[in-house]
Formats: structure tokens, sequence, C-alpha cells
């Protein structure tokens, strides 16, 4: 959602309890309806104050949100067929949209509770709204919506302006195409957005733009499994190179990573560990700031032809995305060294507790099993080989056995020292291989 509907936190969206609630309102809209979420977040203080909205009157209109709300959040360009003529919409309709949108405000007091959300809002101040009729382009049907000036009429015009932008299917295809690019693959062909994109989102516009069933019925494809054709060269599996966010994200789930419990001491670890490290240190290294992308446009890697996702690896980035799991396993940040992130990935206990004890004695299994927990598919015996070379070094499979089997049979009292070494060096060259940068 926030691909979809873009503020920057540090970039003009006001307080930072405008950014609190901006998220709150997404979430809340998260597995819910995109049609309503577009109405909602034109009331929003954060996108309010970060396009300018706020300062959108009747007598100085500002068309700045009503551009990228048509750009960018909903219906988008089509091929431009004419000067100011975007195919979806024209340059009169982001000047007849801006009049819709003038006279809402933002309430910095948040004194405003929306009755759907419960979260605050802006307002509608009627005294600022232009309350003439509207009358859009062709695009639309030459659609007109009446004008008026109360501020619930102004929430009535609100309404029959989205109702209008997403009664065009191409507005239903734009947000399938973002979901297909978010989750599946980054470029398609036309046959995908034949049979895939277009009875999406049918979908989407039979389900009144819930968006859910449409999530649901893509991830449970068998195109998404690749399992629809034989074709090896449209791989699904493995072409979406993993964002620092979801990288981060899978990394502390399928290892368990241990935190400093916030209950006890909640500002040292929200300082240390969020702010210090993930927040300032590793987003910024890898290019995606937090709730703050460059422009409205929002991350290059999902907007930025022809390089998309790619656009994760470069070399700016790649120091901040090789170091997160190091960091994560000495406790430190490594990134900028030394400084305590308070928090831990303790691979001799990833292994204890993920992998059946037959296995992790076996070098070979033991590379295979995990690959198995992290990567989308496996990987042969020369992968395995390659990786179990940080095991047993230049010595037999035995050495692993007998080094594990020690610590296993004096794990009350006995040194883990020459295990914890071999499982860190195993398990970092494994996170920082493509099969787990891959999804």
């Amino acid at each position: 959602m926030h691909t979809s509907f873009t503020i920057g936190k540090d970039s003009g969206a006001g307080f930072p309890s405008n950014t609190y609630d901006h998220i709150r309102l997404l979430d809340f809209y998260a597995m819910g309806n995109i049609k309503v979420l577009a109405k909602k977040i034109t009331l929003d203080n954060a996108m309010l104050d970060y396009l300018d909205n706020t300062q959108n009157n009747a007598t100085n209109p500002n068309e700045n949100y009503a551009r990228e709300y048509l750009e960018l959040f909903t219906i988008l360009k089509g091929p431009q067929i004419g000067q100011g003529n975007y195919t979806n919409y024209t340059e009169y309709d982001i000047q007849q949209a801006a009049k819709i949108f003038s006279g809402f405000k933002t309430k910095v007091d948040r004194s405003i509770i929306d009755n759907d959300t419960n979260i605050p809002s802006g307002y509608a101040n009627a005294g600022k709204h232009d309350s003439s009729n509207k009358t859009f382009s062709n695009a639309f049907g030459n659609q007109i919506i009446t004008g008026r000036n109360t501020a619930s009429g102004m929430i009535d015009e609100l309404d029959d302006f989205v109702e209008m932008i997403f009664a065009q299917p191409e507005t239903a295809k734009a947000y399938c195409r973002k979901l297909y690019r978010y989750f599946v693959k980054s470029t398609w062909n036309d046959a995908v957005e034949t049979d895939i994109i277009t009875p999406l989102a049918q979908l989407l516009i039979d389900n009144d733009y819930e968006i859910l069933p449409v999530v649901q019925k893509l991830l449970t494809s068998e195109h998404f499994y690749d399992k629809d054709d034989s074709n090896e060269t449209d791989n699904i599996i493995g072409s979406i190179i993993k964002s620092p966010l979801q990288l981060l994200s899978e990394i502390c789930s399928v290892f368990s990573v241990s935190y400093e419990d916030p209950t006890s001491n909640a500002l040292r670890f929200y300082n240390n560990f969020f702010l210090k490290f993930v927040h300032n240190t590793y987003f910024k290294g890898t290019s995606m700031e937090f709730y703050n992308p460059d422009s409205v446009a929002g991350y290059p890697a999902y907007y930025q032809e022809p390089s998309f996702d790619q656009i994760w690896f470069s070399s700016n980035t790649l120091i901040s995305r090789y170091k997160l799991i190091e960091s994560l396993i000495v406790g430190k940040n490594t990134i900028i060294p030394n400084a305590n992130i308070y928090a831990s990935l303790d691979t001799v206990l990833f292994v204890e507790n993920k992998i059946v004890p037959t296995d992790a004695q076996d070098p070979n299994k033991l590379v295979e099993a995990i690959s198995k927990l992290l990567y989308p598919e496996s990987i042969d015996t020369d992968r395995i080989n390659y990786f179990k070379k940080f095991l047993i070094e230049d010595s037999n499979d035995y050495y692993w056995t007998g080094a594990w089997l020690q610590y296993i049979n004096t794990h009350s009292s006995g040194d883990k020292t020459t295990v914890k070494t071999r499982l860190d060096a195993l398990i970092i060259a494994m996170v920082n291989a493509a099969e787990f940068q891959l999804m």
C-alpha cells in the first residue's frame, strides 16, 4: 500500500504523528478495500501536507495532489496520444480534480477522528472549496460532478470523483500490475497481460475493489508457482531481488533472531536496534529509507524501467546487504562497526531447534536441510559441496560430524566455539548467496 499511496515521512509529511496515523490507515485497509482507501487518503494529514493539498483553495488552486492522484496513485498514465492527453486522463482532468480536492485541510491537533477507522484525519473547509460543477474529459465520458458548498457536500463530491476513477477498467489493471510486480515479476509479456493481469483486474472489479480475493487468487495460482507452463525461459521463482525490508524480515523470522525485551528497556531497544542500526544504517545503506523514498513515485525498484528490482543491487548497496547477517550474528553493527545492536542470531541454537539431529551431524544433510528452509528451490550436489566447505574446510565429512557430536555430548558444559565458528561462516555464505537474495 505504501508503494501505491506514497509519502515521505522526512520530506514534507508534517509532524511524526501524521506518519504514524498514515501507516495505521494503510494497515487498516491492507487487506480491505482499495477504493475506500483512495477516498480516505485524501483526508490523511500526512498526505495533505506531503503533496500540498492543504494549500489547495478555490481562489489559489494547487494541482500537485490531483496530478499524483491520477498519475501515481490510481489510474496511472497510458500512452501519450496528444498534448496533455495521456489516454487514461488529460491535463484538463487534473485541473478539474484539483477543484474536487480544494478545501481539504490538515487538522494538526488530531481532534477529528474518522468514524470508520478511528484514526485522526483532516477536514473539509467549505469556505475554501471550489463549489462549481466539474466537467471531465472524454477519457471519463465527459462526466459532470455537481459542485457542492458544504462540508458534507465536499465529501459527496470526493465520493463521486473516486467512483468515476474506479469505474475505469484501467484503474483495476493498474493495481493488478502493481501486485504482480510486487509479488511475482517485474516484467511480463503480452500473454501474462492477457491471461493473468486482465482476469485479476476483472476479479478486483467484481469484488468492488476488495483486494484480498485478488491477492489470494494470485498467490495460490499455478502461475505464481511457475506450474502453468514448461517454458524454462520465463521462470517466476527466483525472478525478483528481495527488497531490503523483505531480506531483513525473512532473516529475523527464519532464524528466530532474539531481541532485548522491549518492555523492560524499550528506549534502549528502540535506539540501538531499530533507530541506529535498522533505520539509520541498514535501510539507508540499502537505498530503502524507511517510509521515506526519494520522490512521490516511491522506491525506483517498483517503477523504474528497465531495471526495476535490480536497482536493489549496486555498488552503493552491497555492503549493507551483505553485512546484515554478519551484524545479527555478532550482535554488533558491522556496517558502521562496533555499536551494540542488542539483537542476536545464534546459529548453533538455530540448528538445534530447526534441524533434525541426524541431519545436523551430517554436513551434506545439514546444508541440504538449511537450504530447504532458506531457498525457494532445491540446490544441486555441486552447491551442497560448495557450502559444505564452510563446515569442513579442507577436512573430510567426519570432521564436522565429530565436532558436532562432541558439542552435543558435552552440551551443558562443553565449548561450542568450534561449531559456532563453522556454522557462522556457513550461514553467512548461504544467506548472501544468490539463492536467498532472490524470491
